[in-house]
């Protein structure tokens, strides 16, 4: 059975308070007393309140829309994902409301707080790993949730994706098995996605019995940052032959940079990529890279959801799908 949402009345029974007063708290906390205001956020915290925002909507009956949280929507792998989940969702009568959270767990617990206060039928997110009050509230929503992109990592209830540490592993060994034993890892953002990577990397060096080395950021990847690290990397390491990338972006920037500095790939420098973006079939030389199924991910996604709606049991709570290793011309 599902947990029932917390109501106005759980708040206000737990604080010891009336009803009315919690909602002038939600519509301003300036409205009722500093004391009063810490109790009423404690609670509301507490039981994982989740606001409402359509009371049209009879608790028992369908929005018929579905709310997708992705950490970027300008991202061409996620562009992808939204492709496969409307696929889906339009032929079957459901809206698609999108949120993205910029890889910052704070706003996702924002963005979700929007999304469930807005009665969404199902959610699909694209991360593992939230604070505890977005647990919370997922708990007691009472709606599917499907986290995506990440087959590996614990599932609150059903996770689709790919196993990225086996990904990164696998072409980590390719590149050493095609004569690169110096290889270099170019990390940005840092989430959980990038973190399993780094981690299928670092094995693949060890267990060769190579030394690992990653060049990290924070901030946003781009053809320039891969540009930046390939021109850091030639400098700091000038015996590397070889970078492995978390994405296709710092790849491509990588390549552009041994060509500036005139070192040839893949004879001097073999250089990967992750993902499979369409640019990396086309350029010269053609990228090595890790192919995801970016589009089937958000298509199943989307088919295991309506199914749950449908009253369907989740029969596999991870669905580990296969990701491909491309050569290309560039390892």
């Amino acid at each position: 059975m599902k947990n029932k949402r917390p109501t106005l009345q759980d708040v206000a029974d737990l604080v010891g308070v009336t009803k009315m007063t919690v909602s002038r708290f939600i519509r301003n906390p300036d409205q009722v007393s500093g004391r009063l205001q810490s109790s009423i956020a404690s609670a509301l915290d507490e039981l994982g309140y989740i606001p409402n925002r359509a009371p049209d909507i009879l608790s028992k009956s369908k929005s018929r829309s579905i709310g997708v949280l992705l950490p970027s929507l300008a991202n061409q792998v996620f562009s992808d994902v939204i492709h496969g989940v409307e696929s889906v969702l339009e032929p079957a009568g459901y809206q698609t409301m999108l949120a993205h959270y910029g890889y910052s767990k704070e706003a996702e617990e924002a963005q979700i707080t929007t999304l469930l206060s807005y009665n969404v039928d199902g959610l699909i997110i694209s991360e593992s790993y939230h604070t505890e009050r977005v647990r919370k509230m997922l708990k007691v929503a009472g709606i599917p949730v499907i986290e995506i992109m990440d087959s590996a990592s614990p599932a609150i209830e059903q996770a689709i994706g790919i196993d990225n540490q086996a990904a990164a592993y696998a072409m980590t060994k390719r590149m050493i098995q095609k004569g690169h034993d110096k290889i270099v890892y170019f990390a940005a953002r840092m989430d959980q996605r990038t973190l399993l990577k780094v981690a299928g990397y670092e094995a693949a060096m060890q267990d060769h019995g190579l030394k690992p080395l990653c060049m990290s950021t924070g901030s946003a990847s781009s053809f320039s940052l891969g540009e930046r690290f390939m021109e850091e990397t030639l400098e700091q390491h000038p015996d590397t032959n070889g970078v492995f990338c978390t994405n296709d972006d710092l790849a491509i920037g990588a390549i552009y940079a041994c060509q500036k500095a005139g070192v040839t790939i893949p004879e001097q420098m073999g250089i990967a990529g992750f993902h499979g973006h369409d640019i990396a079939k086309v350029m010269t030389p053609r990228l090595a890279t890790v192919i995801t199924p970016r589009e089937e991910i958000g298509r199943l996604a989307a088919e295991h959801l309506l199914a749950r709606l449908d009253g369907a049991a989740v029969t596999e709570q991870s669905v580990d799908l296969d990701f491909k290793i491309e050569e290309g011309e560039s390892i």
